[in-house]
C-alpha cells in the first residue's frame, strides 16, 4: 500500500513523498527523473516494502506538488543535493541505498560524491555519470546529438510547447526506441495530472544545468571542467544500463571504473531508458542482488 505525505525541509522547501513499509526498516531511496514523478516507482516500492525495508519516493523540487521555485538557479544541483540530504536526515539515520534514474541519477551521482556518509549504498538506473557524460558531450557527436532535446527543454517556451495536442511530444518520449506497452489509459493520466501541475518545475532543470550539447553562442558542455574531486564515488555502487537507450549512448558506462571504486555494472540487452516499466522485475532482481552483499 503507498502512502503519501509532505516533508517540510529546514530550509524551506517542501517535497510531496510516496512511502511504503513501516519506520523504523532499512531505508531505500527513490529518485525519479524527467518528465516522471514519484508514482513511478510504485511497483518497486510495494514489491521492497512487502520484504522487510522501508521505501520513500520523493517528487523532486519542481515536480508535482512539491515546491516549485520561480528562479531556475534553484534547480542547480547543489539544491537538488540539499533537499535530498535533509530527506535523509529526516529518517534519523543513514539509508541503506540511494536508487536513482534519469534525472534522479543526477542528483544522487553528487550526493554519493558530496555526502557519501548518507548511504551505504548507490543504484543507478541509466542516468549518466556527470564525468563520462562531460566527456561524450565534448567528443562524440553521437551523444551530442541524442542530447539535442536538452537544448529545446532549457528554452523559456519549453513546458507552453509540451503542453500542446494533449502532451503528444512528451508522449512521444516513451516511444523513441520502444513500443511503451506498460503505458495504460490509467498511467497516462497520472502522467497529465503532474504534467498540468508542475511541467514548468520540471523544464527548469535543463534551464539550470550547462552540462548539454554546444549549441550557436551557447558552449554548454565544451565550456564546463569538472576537477576529478568532484567526481568520484566511494561506496558500493551498481549502474543496470538498458542498451537500448536513445538518449543516452552505450559509450557513457565506458570508464566508469576510473570513477566508481567499487562498480557492479549489469548491461541490460532489449531494454529501453524506460526499463523501470519496461522490465521492473528485471530491475528489483538486480536490486535485490546488490542489496543483499554485505558492505
Amino acid at each position: 500500500m503507498i502512502d503519501k505525505f509532505q516533508l517540510e525541509l529546514p530550509h524551506g522547501i517542501t517535497l510531496s513523498c510516496r512511502t511504503a513499509g513501516e519506520r523504523g526498516k532499512p531505508v531505500l531511496v527513490f529518485l525519479h527523473g524527467f518528465p516522471e514523478a514519484a508514482f513511478v516507482w510504485d511497483w518497486l516500492l510495494e514489491h521492497f516494502a512487502a520484504r522487510g525495508w522501508r521505501c520513500i519516493a520523493p517528487n523532486l523540487r519542481g515536480f508535482e506538488q512539491s515546491t516549485r521555485p520561480a528562479d531556475v538557479k534553484q534547480y542547480r544541483a547543489k539544491y537538488l543535493v540539499q533537499d535530498i540530504a535533509a530527506l535523509i536526515a529526516s529518517e534519523g539515520a543513514p539509508i541503506e541505498c540511494l536508487i536513482a534514474h534519469d534525472w534522479g541519477g543526477a542528483v544522487a551521482w553528487n550526493l554519493a560524491n558530496q555526502l557519501p556518509y548518507l548511504t551505504r549504498r548507490l543504484a543507478i538506473i541509466n542516468s549518466p555519470h556527470p564525468g563520462t557524460f562531460l566527456r561524450e558531450l565534448k567528443h562524440n557527436p553521437k551523444q551530442q546529438a541524442a542530447s539535442a532535446y536538452m537544448n529545446f527543454l532549457a528554452r523559456p517556451d519549453a513546458a507552453q510547447i509540451l503542453r500542446e495536442d494533449d502532451y503528444r511530444r512528451l508522449f512521444e518520449f516513451f516511444t523513441k526506441g520502444g513500443s511503451a506497452a506498460w503505458m495504460t489509459d490509467d498511467v497516462k493520466q497520472q502522467y497529465r495530472n503532474v504534467w498540468d501541475a508542475s511541467l514548468e518545475g520540471g523544464c527548469s532543470y535543463y534551464s539550470a544545468s550547462p552540462l548539454r550539447p554546444p549549441r550557436g553562442d551557447d558552449p554548454g558542455a565544451a565550456a564546463i571542467d569538472l576537477p576529478r574531486e568532484a567526481l568520484t564515488v566511494d561506496i558500493p555502487t551498481l549502474v543496470v544500463w538498458a542498451m537500448d537507450d536513445v538518449a543516452l549512448c552505450p559509450e557513457l558506462v565506458e570508464g566508469l571504473e576510473g570513477y566508481v571504486n567499487h562498480l557492479t555494472l549489469e548491461r541490460v540487452e532489449g531494454a529501453s531508458h524506460w526499463i523501470i516499466h519496461e522490465q521492473p522485475e528485471r530491475v528489483a532482481h538486480s536490486l535485490a542482488n546488490f542489496l543483499a552483499r554485505p558492505v
